[in-house]
């Protein structure tokens, strides 16, 4: 039986968006489990990062074949800023789900991708097309709808996830500038980051049997289990489509809180998301996009959407 070549990359393209659709309802369940964790703040992200990294790290192994040692030497000072400034970002987002609704966390998330081209624009001098500009100004309105109206982000919820916002932005201007840098071994050291600097804070004899099976699925599950869906899918379609299909994360995550615990997100939250959501849309969905190199294992540094 001979496969023609155009039924071959449809069923190649199928692939790819049904596991980066995986990974962002993995990504998505951050928000419902996070709520239903009574422990503190630092044990929290501390228990997280902790079977964050034992996952993440097994992946890498698993990646590497043997050369796991290697992968993580190989990081230099660029790796190293990138798990720095992807371990602020971690933090800030399990912190900051602790002082403002999951919708208003998740939509300012959106903003990343706008946000890291204005800053790739300002400090590499990237171009930046009218369609991005205007999908910038586009985002300002949502983000002012969003703060400014009832029920908006305030105070620490709101520093907290401009902070989330601005460093993951900044770990993919620092990822596409050294695109020789694999993501895998850099958010695994992020989490070890974060282990180090919440731990001593943490308190661990306070998590019971309920507590470690939630803590077990947000950092093997929702995070672990996410990137590797991104692994597998960002290398079958091109960037701009696997950023438009994450947007579901920025949906759904908001939605399963609903739904499970009645936390309805305030109108001028919905309304603003929805509106940094069809910015983000105007701008990966408006031009093509060349396909992703596949000559290092590893993330495909462009994929640069991996979950906080």
């Amino acid at each position: 039986m001979v496969i023609h070549p155009a039924a071959e990359l449809r069923g190649i393209q199928r692939r790819g968006q049904a596991y980066v659709a995986l990974a962002a309802i993995a990504w998505s369940s951050a928000g419902l489990l996070q709520r239903e964790l009574p422990l503190d703040i630092a044990t929290q992200v501390a228990g997280r990062a902790f079977f964050a990294a034992l996952a993440l790290g097994a992946y890498v192994a698993y990646v590497e074949r043997g050369g796991t040692v290697r992968a993580f030497g190989t990081m230099g000072l660029t790796g190293v800023a990138v798990a720095l400034l992807t371990a602020c970002a971690s933090a800030s987002f399990i912190v900051a789900l602790n002082h403002t609704s999951v919708a208003n966390v998740l939509f300012m998330q959106a903003l990343a991708p706008l946000l890291a081209a204005l800053i790739a624009w300002i400090a590499l001098r990237e171009s930046v097309s009218g369609r991005t500009l205007t999908a910038m100004g586009v985002a300002l309105v949502g983000v002012g709808l969003m703060v400014g109206g009832p029920g908006g982000a305030r105070g620490l919820g709101l520093g907290l996830s401009v902070l989330m916002t601005l460093s993951f932005a900044m770990s993919v201007v620092v990822t596409r500038h050294r695109r020789e840098i694999s993501m895998g071994p850099a958010v695994c050291l992020s989490q070890l980051f974060v282990i180090v600097a919440f731990a001593p804070f943490s308190a661990p004899g306070s998590i019971n049997g309920r507590d470690l099976g939630l803590l077990i699925a947000l950092g093997v599950g929702q995070m672990g289990l996410g990137l590797a869906f991104l692994t597998i899918g960002a290398r079958l379609i091109p960037a701009a489509e696997v950023a438009l299909i994450t947007l579901l994360e920025v949906v759904l995550g908001p939605l399963w809180v609903w739904l499970a615990l009645s936390e309805r997100p305030a109108n001028a939250t919905l309304l603003g998301g929805a509106v940094v959501i069809g910015a983000v849309v105007l701008q990966a969905g408006g031009g093509p996009e060349a396909e992703p190199e596949t000559g290092r294992r590893g993330v495909d540094p462009r994929a640069s959407t991996t979950s906080l």
